[in-house]
């Protein structure tokens, strides 16, 4: 099925540009031709996604949210990239998964949502592995409809609860309001998380990844206590990342400009703890490096 009239007037993220993206670009930056900087087993992911063999993981570039702090700011905000077709691009999934992929993993893909869906029609019948989309959480839910039945993993960052650091952070007030409806409907499409039979790897589910950011730890344990007392509980795994490392932040956000302290991650961590939200992941202090961000050098799509 062709989807492309969708990026006609453009309503794919909640930021609504109604651009006709086959003539212009809209607030991610992008047109309606699919761009990717990278396609490749990636291990870095929750040790359900990246196993042992890897995630097959494709960095889209370009991005709906567009955070000042983005670790992959290379693809997100500078267009690094090289255009794809959608026939392409389902070649490259079945690549993946020769080269033992897990699962394939779709990385920041939502301004390129009409391209994917025909991608994953192309290749429906020979993918046997799951799709994960990997996403910032700032998604409307009728962009997270229009993926089921194609993505069995849903993981969504929760970044913020605050409407102030949301609209600093990533120009999005709303952030908060539209990423909570997105993750309770990803919860609806997926249900409960499934494991292959050694418990390893996830086969369907929702993970919710939040990042600790500096000095906002209150807002942190605010988002836990939403999540307890209003997600379903048993339905989704939590993932508390330590990772922040502001590489490419300008001089504007002096207040983030250093990486979170001990003290920081550990106060977020004991609350979690506390409320019982402990099927899931955490990182340790010394995740806040490089290596979390992979090289954004055309490999696999070349």
């Amino acid at each position: 099925m062709n989807y492309d009239h969708l990026y006609k007037s453009c309503t794919l993220c909640p930021r609504n540009c109604k651009v006709d993206r086959t003539v212009t670009t809209g607030y991610c930056g992008c047109s309606s031709t699919i761009k990717a900087a990278r396609a490749a087993l990636h291990h870095w992911e929750e040790p359900c996604i990246s196993g042992t063999r890897g995630s097959g993981t494709v960095f889209f570039t370009g991005c709906t949210l567009r955070c000042c702090f983005c670790q992959n700011h290379s693809i997100s905000q500078e267009e690094v990239g090289k255009e794809l077709s959608p026939e392409e691009l389902s070649q490259i999934f079945l690549r993946l998964q020769d080269e033992g992929a897990h699962n394939i993993n779709l990385v920041t893909a939502t301004q390129y949502l009409p391209s994917i869906l025909s991608a994953l029609d192309m290749v429906k019948d020979k993918l046997s592995i799951p799709v994960v989309y990997n996403c910032g959480g700032y998604e409307t839910v009728e962009t997270v409809k229009a993926l089921e039945g194609y993505v069995d993993i849903w993981l969504p960052d929760l970044k913020y609860e605050s409407t102030d650091l949301s609209l600093r952070y990533s120009g999005a007030k709303d952030y908060f309001q539209v990423a909570k409806k997105a993750i309770r409907q990803m919860i609806l499409q997926t249900g409960a998380p499934e494991f292959e039979e050694d418990g390893a790897i996830m086969k369907k589910g929702v993970i919710i990844r939040h990042m600790v950011l500096p000095g906002a730890k209150d807002d942190s344990i605010k988002l836990l206590h939403f999540i307890k007392e209003e997600l379903p509980e048993g339905m989704y795994y939590i993932s508390l990342l330590s990772q922040y490392t502001p590489f490419f932040l300008s001089k504007d956000f002096p207040e983030i400009n250093r990486r979170i302290t001990s003290y920081e991650y550990n106060k977020v961590l004991d609350e979690a703890i506390s409320l019982s939200l402990d099927q899931g992941f955490m990182q340790e202090k010394s995740s806040a490096k490089e290596e979390y961000t992979p090289p954004f050098d055309l490999e696999g799509i070349l």
